[in-house]
């Protein structure tokens, strides 16, 4: 596996060709995901080949949207079945990203520990103090590609998603599960002015 080769490829890739209006799923959120993953990884204990292709799921985890906004999950697939082979990755190594980049679909569904890191990966921020700009910045995403329409509904489907999500790691569980509930608290206190 050439994951240097592969990391250029992408990261180029997203850099020249995502929409502009991808305020939340834009490159600097594939590089967000990056880094925690490397993060839970490190204390989840990832070496060798499995940190490898966990890095390169995170790269290629949300590349889809290069294609298409809906099911970009398949169309992620799609791309990394298309131009792994020629970075060295042996079908079965292509197939364990493709399960990585399928398990971040909402509602997630890991099944292996690399594809729980980076389940909480893709969602670190809801347990970050940052968690508010960038919330803020998938509304305007959602907004724009007609999603939602108002700040009400949006503070409604923001509650019914962190009481659904969880997060899996031991890592995550201890350090961004607290915090997450507190955004959720305060999301509810504001939702609970409209009554």
């Amino acid at each position: 596996m050439n994951y240097a080769a592969a990391k250029y490829f992408i990261v180029k890739k997203l850099n020249d060709e995502l929409a502009t209006n991808l305020y939340y799923h834009g490159f600097h959120h594939t590089v967000d995901v990056l880094n925690a993953a490397i993060m839970i990884a490190e204390i989840e204990d990832i070496k060798d080949d499995d940190l490898t292709l966990l890095k390169t799921g995170a790269l290629f985890h949300d590349c889809g949207f290069l294609k298409t906004y809906k099911n970009h999950e398949e169309a992620g697939c799609e791309i990394a079945r298309e131009s792994l082979p020629a970075f060295g990755y042996k079908p079965e190594q292509i197939e364990v990203v493709c399960g990585l980049i399928m398990a971040t679909r909402i509602p997630q569904t890991p099944k292996t520990a690399l594809e729980q890191i980076l389940c909480d990966a893709d969602l670190d921020y809801l347990g970050r103090e940052d968690f508010e700009f960038i919330a803020a910045s998938l509304f305007r995403e959602m907004s724009e590609n007609k999603l939602i329409s108002n700040n009400q509904d949006w503070n409604h489907l923001q509650i019914n998603f962190l009481n659904n999500h969880k997060y899996f790691t031991s890592f995550s569980k201890g350090l961004r599960e607290e915090p997450k509930q507190r955004h959720l608290a305060e999301i509810q206190k504001i939702v609970d002015t409209y009554k």
